[in-house]
C-alpha cells in the first residue's frame, strides 16, 4: 500500500492475519477509529468485510509513535467481469454499503464531492497560468 505499511504474517497457530501501521501525521486516531467503527458496522449489517480486531477492547494500537490495527487475512476471488450474476451481486453490496454509510455523516474523515475533487483543483489550476 503505497499510504500505509501493510505486512501478513501467520501466528504460532497457522492463522493468517494482516497488521497495517498507518504512517504517521497521515491520519488523524479519531479519522482512523471511524473507518474501523464504519467496518463494524458493515459486519453487523452482514456484509462481507474485513473488520479489525479487537484487542482489550480496542482496534487502533499504538507501539513506538505508530498507529496500527489487525486484522485478519481472509480470502477473497475476482469476480468475473462479463458474468451478469456477480456483477448484480456486487452492485448489490454497494447498494447495502451506502445505505449503512448514508445513517450517519463522518465527523472525522475527508469528504469526497465534487467541491474537493474537481472544483478546488481546477480553481487551483487555473489560478497558475
Amino acid at each position: 500500500s503505497y499510504e500505509n505499511r501493510v505486512y501478513q504474517f501467520t501466528d504460532e497457530e497457522r492463522r493468517r492475519y494482516v497488521v497495517k501501521f498507518y504512517r504517521p501525521e497521515r491520519w488523524s486516531n479519531e479519522q482512523i477509529q471511524e473507518e474501523h467503527d464504519f467496518t463494524l458496522e458493515l459486519i453487523g449489517n452482514e456484509i462481507p468485510v474485513a473488520p479489525p480486531v479487537r484487542i482489550n477492547g480496542e482496534t487502533l494500537h499504538h507501539y513506538q509513535g505508530y498507529a496500527f490495527a489487525l486484522f485478519e487475512s481472509v480470502g477473497g476471488r475476482q469476480y468475473e467481469v462479463d458474468n451478469l450474476d456477480q456483477l448484480e451481486g456486487v452492485g448489490r453490496f454497494l447498494g447495502r454499503i451506502h445505505k449503512v454509510g448514508s445513517r450517519q455523516a463522518f465527523q472525522h474523515r475527508p469528504t469526497i464531492g465534487l467541491q474537493e475533487y474537481l472544483y478546488q483543483p481546477r480553481k487551483i489550476l487555473q489560478n497558475a497560468n
